[in-house]
């Protein structure tokens, strides 16, 4: 904490001030004697960050939507900090002055003080979506005390830039009461005329005040994340069990992850104890970073009354594991979880997402189904809706991509008789009416028209549809399951798809895998869909040949299970005898067979055989990259362009684990 000469200002000094300002804007290296150090570093920072000392307001940075999406991710800081404001409204009536909440970079979220003083604030931009950092509105109260992380005040001639020298204004840094992280700040400004050092000891009791209550709130977070996870974290559970708030902190290991988590340490991952790196966990973030050990598929997020409380993550036991993994050659289509009897697959990957989905089908707050095309997402929703729906309730499921902005309206919420031309005789249901009790599954959400999505959002928050054409409102209630390809948060920031709406079908998502990180269901899937449409056309059972396997595991499948089940169906379809041999794999699968019995000489490998050319000129590159950056793999993801989880895909795929240690013990060695 600095000193009260540091944190108080001295209007006695003004003159003094001002003539260094005049000083230093000529020669930057003169005597800054008069004034405070916290002040010369203040300046000194702005002359480096080339602040406009000519300046005479703030620059607004953001308004409108992106302002409604900055408040939305602050909602808890001003949760907390709206009814502290408002409790000192007369006391800033009184005195003239107004209090002022920002974010940790400087923007204002909001104010509360003095009507007359907010007009003069409003002259220099002290508003909502302004910047006072300092490196966009110089020296400052709130962009000094961000920068240092102590309370300050600035008065008068302290200020950097010309337009604000009129102001006097005092403010802190509020932060998190569990690790100190800023959250904001809270300031207190002024004409010049409303000095008081009493106004810095006004701010620096707010902050307490807010962080208390932010406190408060993420305790009763804790004791609900708790009480809903007790039950798993007992230690006859055999997989290890970490529980981590809503901020990614671990707070909670049952005595199995404990012990993983030591023997994880002696490898050499750099834990220390149960201090994971921080993982923050935001809906359906798909871009976490997690510790190498860790898998984002075994990662599933704590609901409680719809609202996301922290994360839950199992380390599986290996040697159970294991076991899974020895009997798979034996599985049937007969030993699968019949919740989800559709979903066909024993991988890691494809049973962690099963088991996602059957968490969430329990409650009824939205999904949102996220994956390429043809990985099965209309699977999944009839998955969720059969799971925990009442007999006989309505699935109802509809393609936002596969209709005009017209005729999607009319699809979704139905129309009267005589709305428009061509409008069905005694009206329309709409697909919204017919799932009413049951499921609604919007595939292809991403496709929906923006001047729609309003209109929805209002049928998700109002439980109201309107037919086309109608004035009365018909009572409606369903679960909504959406899906799409697209990334919605890169729609959002495009302009294509409404953050609110984003939001209310977010509630919780699941990633379906693509088929190629899935390749060891590739027989079984194989097994299912002959059984299936050999039954269907009526066919005799077929031998298969080993090579025929090989090409179909070789395959990256870019349309997934959709492509993989057209694929099976055309070789049952024209092989002409009681054997389907490599001749019969549709065109782009034939190479695959061809290039098996071809040798390749790529570092000698034995993974590098049986490769395509792009695949081997893929491998190639890689193998380069590795050698440039002696196996640092955030490194070779930067050479290459490419995430680093795509690094570990691949570096598997080709069987190239093992060169990562051997360039390293080269790296060490030399």
């Amino acid at each position: 904490m600095p000193n009260a000469e540091q944190m108080f200002s001295r209007p006695e000094n003004d003159r003094r001030v001002m003539l260094a300002w005049e000083r230093f804007q000529q020669d930057p290296s003169a005597d800054p004697s008069g004034l405070r150090s916290l002040i010369d570093d203040s300046w000194r920072r702005c002359q480096f960050a080339s602040v406009d000392p000519g300046q005479l307001q703030a620059p607004i940075t953001i308004s409108g939507g992106k302002l409604y999406q900055l408040r939305d991710q602050c909602a808890e800081l001003l949760g907390a900090s709206t009814p502290v404001m408002a409790q000192a409204r007369t006391f800033l009536s009184e005195t003239g002055t107004v209090m002022v909440l920002t974010d940790t970079h400087g923007t204002v979220l909001s104010m509360e003080g003095d009507p007359r003083t907010l007009g003069a604030a409003e002259s220099v931009h002290l508003l909502a979506g302004a910047n006072w950092s300092e490196g966009a509105s110089g020296t400052n109260a709130i962009g000094t005390t961000l920068s240092v992380g102590q309370p300050v005040q600035i008065h008068s001639a302290e200020h950097y830039c010309e337009g604000i020298k009129r102001w006097s204004c005092s403010a802190t840094v509020i932060r998190d009461s569990l690790d100190g992280t800023p959250l904001g700040s809270i300031d207190v400004s002024g004409l010049t005329g409303s000095y008081s050092r009493h106004t810095l000891a006004l701010v620096v009791s707010t902050a307490a005040r807010i962080e208390s209550r932010l406190a408060q709130t993420e305790l009763d977070l804790r004791y609900s994340l708790l009480e809903a996870c007790v039950h798993l974290m007992n230690d006859q559970n055999s997989d290890g069990v970490i529980l981590f708030d809503r901020r990614g902190r671990a707070i909670k290991a049952n005595h199995q992850a404990a012990e993983m988590l030591i023997e994880l340490e002696r490898a050499n991952i750099g834990l220390s104890g149960l201090r994971l790196p921080d993982i923050r966990i935001t809906g359906d973030d798909q871009s976490l970073v997690l510790p190498q050990w860790a898998q984002r598929d075994h990662l599933e997020p704590v609901l409680v009354e719809g609202k996301q409380v922290g994360a839950l993550l199992t380390m599986p036991n290996r040697q159970r594991t294991k076991s899974v993994f020895v009997s798979l050659p034996s599985m049937s289509i007969e030993d699968l979880d019949t919740s989800f009897e559709r979903v066909v697959g024993v991988s890691a990957a494809i049973r962690s997402t099963v088991s996602r989905a059957r968490q969430l089908a329990k409650s009824r707050v939205s999904v949102l189904l996220t994956g390429e095309t043809g990985v099965g997402k209309e699977v999944f929703a009839r998955g969720i809706h059969e799971a925990h729906s009442n007999p006989g309730a309505p699935f109802v499921a509809l393609n936002c991509g596969s209709f005009s902005r017209e005729l999607l309206s009319s699809e979704l919420f139905g129309h009267a008789e005589g709305s428009f031309t061509g409008a069905k005789r005694g009206g329309m249901i709409g697909k919204i009416e017919a799932a009413n009790g049951g499921t609604l599954f919007l595939d292809e959400i991403g496709e929906m028209p923006m001047d729609l999505q309003p209109n929805f959002l209002r049928v998700l928050e109002e439980g109201e549809v309107y037919r086309l054409g109608e004035n009365k409102p018909r009572k409606v209630s369903f679960r909504l399951v959406a899906a799409t390809h697209r990334d919605l948060r890169k729609e959002i920031r495009d302009g294509n798809f409404r953050m609110d709406l984003f939001y209310r079908i977010a509630v919780t998502s699941i990633h379906i895998p693509p088929l190629r990180e899935r390749q060891e269901d590739i027989p079984l899937l194989f097994q299912h869909y002959v059984k299936q449409l050999s039954k269907q056309h009526g066919l005799g059972v077929k031998e298969v040949r080993p090579g025929v396997m090989n090409a179909l595991q070789r395959y990256g499948w870019p349309g997934n299970v959709r492509e993989f089940r057209n694929a099976v169906e055309s070789m049952l379809l024209t092989a002409p005898g009681s054997v389907i041999t490599e001749g019969d794999l549709p065109p782009e699968l034939l190479h695959m067979a061809h290039v098996a019995a071809q040798p390749s000489a790529i570092d000698g490998d034995s993974h590098a055989r049986d490769l395509t050319r792009l695949e081997a000129a893929e491998r190639e590159a890689l193998v380069d990259a590795m050698r440039q950056c002696l196996g640092n793999l955030t490194a070779v993801a930067r050479h290459l362009g490419i995430a680093k989880s795509t690094v570990y895909l691949k570096l598997k795929r080709f069987g190239l684990e093992s060169l990562v240690d051997e360039l390293r013990a080269q790296s060490a060695l030399s």
